[in-house]
C-alpha cells in the first residue's frame, strides 16, 4: 500500500454559482471557496490552470487569430463556393474538423467552428499541441513538464476517450499503486450548459452523477494509498444567455471592408479586431461605442487581467459583451445557445470553485493559475513520501513518469 494520492479533478464550468447552495460532493470535499477565474474561454482557462501563468504569459488565448501568412487553412478556401446551407451544418463541420485535424497533426483541442470558408485562409489556429501533455503550451512549461522532470509517475486524462474510460484506467493506475499524483479532467458538465442552461435540472443530475463516480474512485484509493488528498474544481461558471446579438450585422453595414480595411473573429462573447487603415479602425470603433450591450476593452483594463498582449497578436481591439448576452451569428456558431461564459473575470457567474478534503490548503489559492502550486507541492510531497516507504527495498525499480 501506498502513502498519499493527491487526486485533483476539473469539471469543467462547475462554477461557483452551480454548487454554493447545491451539497455537490460535501460528504467527501466538505470545503470549500470560489475562486477567480481568468479573461478568456476554456482554452484560455485551463492552460493557466495548467501552467499556473496568466493569458500574456503563457500566449495559450482565443483560438482563431488573424495571421494569413501562417494560415494552414489556405486549401479550405475552396469550400467556399459550397452553398451555405450545407458548410454551417454542424455535423459538416464535425467531420471536417477531424480530417483537418488529423491532416494537420493538432494535438490540442481543435475546432473549425463556423469561420467562414471564404475568409479561413486569413486566420491561424492557436492551440497545435496539447496542454494536457509535456512540452503542450505555447510558452513555458506545464504541470506535465514539471513531474516529468522529476520522474513522478502521474495520471492524466485522454480528451479522445469518454469520461468513463478515463475514470476506469484511473482506477486500474490506483490498483497498480503506480503513481503519485492523478490530473482528471470532465467536460460533461460543461457541454450541458451550454445546452440546457445553468438552471435546469438535468444539472443537479448531473452533479449527482459525478458525486457517484467520485465516491465510487474513493472507495477504490482506500485499498491501495492510505490517504487521498482530494480537490474537485473548475476553470469557470456559466451564465444563461437571455439577449442575443447581431454585432456582425452592424459591422458589415459600415462603408468598410472584411479582409480589405480589416479582420475580426467573433467569438461568443467578444469580437476581436485588426485594422488595416485609420478609416476603418475609426468606422468601427465608433460604431461599437454606441452598441449597449458591450464596451470596448481599454488597454489600463486588459493589463489588469493579464491580458494585454503588447504585439497585439489576438486582436488589436476587443469588445466584450455584457454576461447574459451571446454575440450570433459568431463565427462559433451560427444559432443560439441556452448559456456560455467568456465574459469579464468579475462577473457574478465567471468565478470558479475548489473543493477539498483537506481543512486547510498548503499554499495561497485564490484564483485559478494558483491551483498550479498545489498541485506541485502535492506531488513532490506525495513522491518523496512514496520514495521513502520504497527506501528498504533490495533492489527498488525505477519509477517512470507515465502518461496516456
Amino acid at each position: 500500500m501506498k502513502d498519499v494520492l493527491p487526486l485533483f479533478i476539473m469539471v469543467d464550468a462547475c462554477g461557483w454559482e452551480i454548487i454554493k447552495n447545491d451539497p455537490f460532493a460535501k460528504s467527501f470535499a466538505p470545503h470549500r471557496r470560489r475562486l477567480e477565474s481568468v479573461f478568456g474561454y476554456s482554452s484560455t482557462c485551463v492552460p493557466s490552470i495548467l501552467s499556473g501563468r496568466w493569458p500574456v504569459e503563457h500566449r495559450n488565448w482565443c483560438y482563431f487569430v488573424y495571421d494569413p501568412r501562417n494560415s494552414p487553412f489556405k486549401s479550405l478556401r475552396l469550400l467556399r463556393w459550397l452553398p451555405k446551407a450545407i458548410t454551417s451544418r454542424r455535423i459538416v463541420r464535425r467531420l471536417l474538423t477531424k480530417a483537418v485535424k488529423r491532416q494537420l497533426n493538432f494535438r490540442g483541442y481543435f475546432d473549425l467552428y463556423n469561420i467562414p470558408f471564404k475568409y479561413i485562409s486569413l486566420y491561424d489556429f492557436t492551440e497545435k499541441k496539447s496542454p494536457l501533455k509535456p512540452g503542450g503550451m505555447n510558452r513555458g512549461p506545464n504541470i506535465f513538464d514539471f513531474l516529468t522532470r522529476r520522474h513522478i509517475p502521474y495520471f492524466v486524462s485522454e480528451p479522445d476517450l469518454s469520461e468513463r474510460e478515463n475514470l476506469d484506467i484511473l482506477k486500474g493506475k490506483v490498483s497498480s499503486e503506480s503513481i503519485d499524483f492523478a490530473f482528471m479532467y470532465w467536460p460533461g458538465l460543461d457541454g450541458l450548459l451550454h445546452s440546457v442552461g445553468n438552471e435546469s435540472p438535468e444539472v443537479p443530475a448531473k452533479l449527482r452523477h459525478y458525486e457517484k463516480w467520485i465516491q465510487e474512485l474513493l472507495d477504490h484509493v482506500k485499498y491501495h494509498y492510505r490517504e487521498v488528498h482530494l480537490y474537485v474544481f473548475s476553470d469557470h461558471g456559466m451564465a444563461n444567455c437571455d439577449e442575443y446579438l447581431d454585432l456582425r450585422s452592424k459591422i458589415d453595414a459600415l462603408p468598410v471592408q472584411m479582409e480589405k480595411d480589416y479582420a475580426v473573429v467573433y467569438d461568443s462573447t467578444m469580437a476581436r479586431f485588426w485594422f488595416f487603415n485609420e478609416r476603418a479602425r475609426q468606422a468601427i470603433s465608433a460604431a461599437l461605442k454606441t452598441v449597449p450591450q458591450g464596451r470596448i476593452l481599454p488597454d489600463s483594463e486588459l493589463a489588469a487581467m493579464k491580458a494585454l498582449f503588447e504585439d497585439r497578436y489576438f486582436g488589436e481591439l476587443i469588445f466584450l459583451v455584457k454576461e447574459g448576452v451571446l454575440i450570433v451569428p459568431s463565427h462559433m456558431g451560427e444559432r443560439p445557445i441556452r448559456a456560455m461564459h467568456g465574459y469579464h473575470p468579475t462577473d457574478k457567474h465567471s468565478y470558479a470553485a475548489l473543493l477539498t478534503n483537506q481543512t486547510e490548503l498548503p499554499v495561497q489559492v485564490n484564483a485559478i493559475p494558483e491551483i498550479f502550486k498545489l498541485m506541485t507541492l502535492e506531488s513532490e510531497q506525495a513522491f518523496a513520501r512514496s520514495e521513502k516507504l520504497a527506501a528498504p527495498s533490495a533492489k527498488p525499480e525505477p519509477i517512470l513518469a507515465q502518461t496516456l
